[in-house]
């Protein structure tokens, strides 16, 4: 009898525990003193309606009127109280206080799981480390090569859309267009771009598909991330054995996916490596551009210390995390953009005359323009206002990251721009902070500061890039990472590749506005969160990311 006592006590101390963590520890919460909306169920939560991006800015506003800007939600279950953060000073100071705030292990071993642990999920000294080598890549003398990679395959792009287009038009007084699914092509551009610009790698995934890099990358970031079950990416989180003993096929393509990865990237990290060396001995220095390059001289640079060189495999790592971050969160704002510039056809037009502003100095046919043509092109579209306008409006109304999460370290007091509501939903006017306790999870949602009519007016929620000749004071109040606007998150985990963004997507704004017109396809197109804002057809999700749109030549008015 005693040896079965004994064999049962880890187990139930173990059920003990957790009942402990479930049952008591919330009730005894300082975060339950502020307001929330109610649960129905014991099981039941709020993340539904705080992650979907079709409803949240809706439950956003009703949040606000109801309970203030910091309100308490349900997360996974009844252990899982979260704070739902609104207000701008709460939000600066959990962003800019990274040794207190970070995101929670959950978040980093799915990442981890996928990319390795580069910038996106490393914390504390690693990140430190990872970022004061990546920076050096990032600046505005080493982002020059990036404007001949992104006019190069923007007018490749063009060419292929070219050859999709029929020659004449079904009716007379209609130009020809075809249905292009131009996320699709998006994606694989800047794929392309992100793969020369990165690693000096070319996927040439425009034209063709079948490269095995390539194919590794869309079978992790798009089977694994957008085809995967939520419940079997629960489970591997919480049991990551899970995926060893019984492998689904998602599972299987991930890992076919990152050995295809460490074989051929890692290969180019060694190919980079002894080019380096080689310079060094001969006396003529290696003198790529690609970020890759410029990483591992960052990497290497006589005057950083050795403890904080980082290894081959953050390397690596980190140029995952490039291609992820770089290359979905791009391709996803050129999407959005030309869906809002067919649904808006007269900004449409008047973003194309602008650009054609500039025609008389680059012509249309644009193939011929030298390297320094194309350098000054570049310096043109970054001085065209309503080019910026329609870029920035984009970001800030779908920003491809919808939101975020974070977790206290340690017990804290967060400070408010707002009055602090009491548990009731009525308001106290005194309150200006609120205790928080460790181990709380925070969800800080991009998109409702994006769209908080309190900031941006009655018509933020509307496709208006006329709105920054003039933006409210409340804006101007709070500059973010870029803009005004919360897209390339803030703090010191805002995103580095902001100018390298601005580069790529304006130059193929450029070559795709001044060649094509774009309307509405027949179709309805929907928003789904899956760890960025992706567009689908309405009922046919697992059907991948598709915005299909009407393409045509566009024909200059004689």
């Amino acid at each position: 009898m005693s040896l079965i006592l004994y064999l049962l006590s880890p187990s139930v101390a173990a059920l003990l525990y957790v009942c402990y963590r479930i049952l008591v520890v919330p009730r005894f919460s300082p975060l339950r003193n502020l307001p929330g909306p109610p649960v129905p169920k014991w099981f039941g939560n709020h993340l539904l309606h705080v992650l979907d991006p079709t409803v949240s800015s809706k439950v956003y506003e009703i949040l606000v009127k109801r309970y203030g800007r910091s309100v308490r939600i349900r997360g996974l279950g009844p252990w899982d109280e979260r704070l739902l953060t609104l207000d701008p000073a709460s939000l600066s100071h959990i962003m800019k206080n990274t040794t207190i705030y970070e995101k929670p292990w959950q978040s980093r071993r799915l990442i981890t799981s996928l990319i390795g642990c580069g910038m996106l999920s490393a914390e504390g000294q690693v990140h430190k480390r990872q970022r004061r080598v990546a920076m050096p890549a990032f600046s505005g003398q080493n982002m020059r090569s990036l404007v001949e990679i992104s006019f190069k395959k923007g007018m490749q792009l063009r060419d292929v859309w070219m050859h999709m287009l029929p020659l004449e038009a079904e009716k007379a007084d209609t130009s020809p267009s075809a249905q292009i699914n131009v996320g699709l092509f998006l994606s694989r551009a800047t794929f392309d771009v992100i793969g020369l610009a990165g690693f000096d790698y070319n996927f040439n995934s425009i034209n063709d598909e079948s490269n095995e890099l390539f194919v590794a990358y869309k079978d992790m970031f798009e089977v694994a991330i957008s085809q995967g079950s939520p419940f079997r990416t629960l489970l591997s989180i919480y049991l990551p054995t899970v995926n060893k003993l019984f492998p689904d096929e998602t599972v299987r393509s991930v890992q076919r996916g990152k050995e295809v990865i460490h074989r051929v990237a890692g290969r180019l990290i060694q190919e980079k490596k002894r080019k380096i060396l080689e310079g060094e001995k001969s006396g003529d220095p290696y003198e790529g551009k690609d970020l890759l390059t410029l990483l591992l001289k960052s990497n290497a640079a006589t005057d950083l210390p050795p403890e904080h060189r980082i290894s081959d495999d953050d390397i690596l790592n980190n140029i995952n995390t490039l291609m992820f971050a770089g290359s979905d969160t791009s391709s996803l704002s050129m999407t959005w953009t030309l869906l809002l510039l067919a649904q808006n056809p007269d900004i449409q037009d008047r973003l194309r005359a602008e650009l054609l502003s500039i025609a008389p100095e680059f012509p249309r046919t644009l193939s011929d323009l030298s390297e320094d043509e194309v350098q000054s092109l570049h310096t043109a579209l970054s001085g065209l206002p309503l080019l910026h306008n329609v870029t920035r409006e984009s970001l800030r109304l779908i920003p491809p990251l919808h939101s975020t999460l974070r977790v206290a370290t340690q017990d804290d007091e967060i400070p408010t721009l707002y009055p602090v509501h009491n548990k009731d939903g009525s308001m106290n006017e005194g309150k200006h902070s609120f205790p928080i306790p460790k181990g709380t999870c925070i969800h800080l949602s991009f998109e409702a500061f994006n769209l908080d009519k309190a900031v941006w007016g009655d018509d933020a929620w509307d496709f208006n890039p006329d709105r920054w000749d003039h933006l409210p004071e409340a804006v101007q109040r709070y500059p973010w990472h870029f803009s005004n606007i919360l897209s390339f998150s803030a703090g010191q985990r805002a995103c580095p590749g902001v100018r390298f963004a601005m580069i790529e997507i304006k130059t193929l704004y450029y070559i795709l506005l001044t060649n094509f017109v774009f309307r509405e396809a027949p179709v309805k197109i929907t928003k789904h969160n899956v760890v960025l804002t992706r567009p689908y057809l309405a009922g046919k999700f697992k059907d991948g990311t598709q915005c299909p749109l009407l393409v045509s030549r566009f024909v200059p008015p004689h």
